[in-house]
């Protein structure tokens, strides 16, 4: 029989050993988990993923023992670097690899190095073992031989973040190192890395992985996880992580932990916050059908639910690349999407046109460069929007609105209506019209009080049926069908007078119609035309028109054009008698040109407000 006594004490024992088995459970569980990114990791050169030629070039090496002393993998992050060090490190000190260069796993080195007990593999962080005294103790670690297995091999992790002196302190062991040692040299930063340093090693450059590589990973880490996906659902995580595998596993977690088990396309849109890929498609459907006004509804909803117009207008141009490339079977294969995805994009690319597709993606590579600059940045993104769904609209089709970029066929009504209605005062005023009775006494009253005519010498003003308004300055200004061009003249001009005309001019006159002469002149004689606008024309005797040139090639210019120069003045001064000379400026004529200092001591001698500043300034001449 047991007593109270040991009845409580076998009860308590029972207790506390429930409890510690409930704990050690616990701790397990709780040490079982580790994150895909680390239990996925690869072991062995088959299973890294995205990689094949550099992993069967180390395996190659590891097989016939062609080993270099030094060798430096560059990449991206999260591609496999520091992975394919630990690889190629465990098979360089395998002492029974495989015919195809792998690690056998089983013999002792092998095992030292997946229970991280191996002395002959040593992983050195360079961004917190920068310094010379830390390079200066891994020299002095490469002289002990090893213990176990052929090489000592140091992996130098992120070595970009060593300093000048470490670098320094490290050639010469890196260029002549020990036999039983190998270098393995990782870095995301290969720019940065010294080209004494790079001219040491065999350099392996490893690529971004492919959205189809990555969403084939991850098919198969899930159906290990035993976790249920849509496949455009890993797509979506491919895309985020851009070409980093670690990345691709960490999202993968994070998606795998909201979904609870189920990873679909639209609890990872909502988990990452990425704007859905229909309204990609459902923008240009819009567009194609010119419903502009539904684009900015759309438009509104997206701004509504937080997403920025800056990454609408990337992710709308890239949906639009897809779209162009999706069009035809060679440029198929460089669509990163999922099969569905394809399909999408090859269904809408049937009913886009190319010059569609070109014209868009010019207006949306033109609001992306714009977008940072813009201080309306909404409106920017919507008048883009509206001039996409504006493209494939008719020039004269009714639609939701005009056009932008077509507004020749409008211009062209204009101006066909504006020369129509100038015409028809030219023709009233070509048909006589019998003067009225009334008029007939004015007339003969006016010339009865009217004083003598002015003598020849007096010039009185041109008598002209333009008058010089800012109206009729315009007008001359502007190309008309008479141009400066040597040897022709063209006589169906408006203000033309007719051939036997000898109206009297002013210097004013003649100054106003020579700038207009000049601004006149056509493109190719755009040299000529400049320099003429800064000489003076001048009446030396009436009408003689003498242009004094500055220097002989504006001289030799001149006289090419001469004949139309004299022409021209003929026909818009209303004087067939006007003769034209020219002559080279002398020497007393020619203005020099002041230098700064000539030209501050001037304005001081007429301004000496100047002088005074600078003195209050402290101001010296440079």
């Amino acid at each position: 029989m047991y007593d109270v006594t040991e009845i409580f004490l076998l009860w308590s024992q029972r207790i506390m050993n429930y409890f510690v088995s409930l704990h050690h459970k616990f701790k397990i569980a709780m040490e079982e988990y580790i994150v895909s990114a680390r239990k996925y990791r690869p072991t062995s050169f088959d299973t890294v993923v995205g990689q094949q030629a550099l992993t069967t070039t180390l395996k190659n090496a590891v097989s016939s023992g062609k080993l270099a002393h030094a060798y430096l993998f560059c990449g991206p992050r999260g591609v496999g670097k520091t992975t394919c060090a630990r690889i190629f490190a465990k098979a360089i000190n395998c002492l029974t690899p495989t015919a195809d260069g792998e690690a056998c796993g089983h013999c002792e080195s092998c095992q030292a190095f997946n229970e991280q007990r191996s002395f002959n593999i040593f992983e050195l962080d360079a961004a917190s073992n920068n310094s010379v005294e830390h390079i200066k103790t891994l020299m002095e670690q490469t002289r002990i031989p090893p213990q176990v297995g052929k090489y000592k091999v140091f992996i130098i992790d992120e070595v970009h973040m060593l300093s000048t002196a470490a670098f320094n302190a490290f050639l010469k062991t890196l260029e002549e190192p020990p036999a039983h040692v190998i270098f393995i040299l990782a870095t995301t930063e290969k720019h940065k890395i010294l080209p004494t340093i790079l001219s040491r090693c065999q350099i392996y450059d490893f690529e971004r992985m492919t959205v189809r590589n990555t969403i084939d990973h991850l098919k198969s880490v899930a159906q290990k996880e035993g976790i249920q996906f849509e496949e455009e659902a890993l797509a979506v995580i491919a895309e985020k992580a851009d070409g980093g595998m670690r990345d691709a596993l960490s999202i993968f977690d994070q998606a795998a932990s909201f979904c609870q088990g189920n990873i679909t396309y639209q609890k990872v849109i909502e988990d990452l916050n990425v704007l859905d890929a229909d309204n990609y498609f459902q923008i240009v459907d819009y567009a194609l059908e010119n419903k502009a006004m539904e684009i900015m509804v759309l438009l509104n909803s997206i701004i509504n639910k937080g997403f920025d117009g800056g990454l609408l207008i990337q992710g709308l141009a890239k949906h639009v690349r897809n779209v162009l490339m999706a069009r035809d079977e060679q440029t198929l294969p460089l669509l990163e999407v999922s099969d569905q995805q394809r399909q999408r994009y090859q269904q809408q690319a049937q009913k886009c046109q190319i010059p569609f597709l070109y014209q868009a993606l010019r207006l949306i590579n033109q609001c992306d460069i714009n977008y940072r600059q813009s201080s309306n940045k909404r409106l920017l993104v919507e008048l883009t929007l509206i001039e996409i769904a504006q493209i494939t609209q008719p020039d004269e089709g009714v639609g939701s609105g005009r056009k932008p970029r077509r507004l020749k066929s409008l211009f062209k009504h204009l101006t066909q209506q504006t020369q129509s209605q100038k015409a028809a005062p030219q023709v009233a005023a070509a048909k006589p019209v019998a003067p009225s009775p009334k008029e007939t006494s004015e007339t003969s009253s006016t010339s009865q009080t009217s004083p003598a005519s002015p003598a020849p010498s007096a010039r009185p003003q041109l008598k002209s049926a333009v008058s010089y308004s800012w109206k009729n300055l315009k007008q001359m200004s502007q190309p008309k069908k008479m141009s400066v061009i040597p040897g022709t003249l063209a006589a169906n001009d408006p203000n033309a007078a007719p051939k036997d005309e000898e109206h009297p001019f002013t210097q004013q006159d003649l100054e106003l119609q020579w700038m207009l002469m000049c601004n006149r002149m056509p493109q190719k004689f755009s040299g000529i035309a400049a320099r003429m606008k800064n000489m003076n024309p001048t009446i030396t005797e009436f009408p003689n028109i003498e242009v004094v040139a500055e220097n002989q090639v504006a001289m030799e210019q001149l006289e090419q054009i001469k004949g139309s120069i004299l022409s021209t003045l003929k026909l818009y001064l209303h004087n067939k008698s006007i003769t034209f000379s020219l002559r080279q400026a002398e020497q007393h004529e020619v203005e020099r040109i002041l230098t700064r200092r000539e030209q501050y001591e001037l304005m001081e001698k007429e301004n000496p407000s100047i002088g005074k500043l600078r003195e209050l300034l402290s101001l010296e001449l440079a």
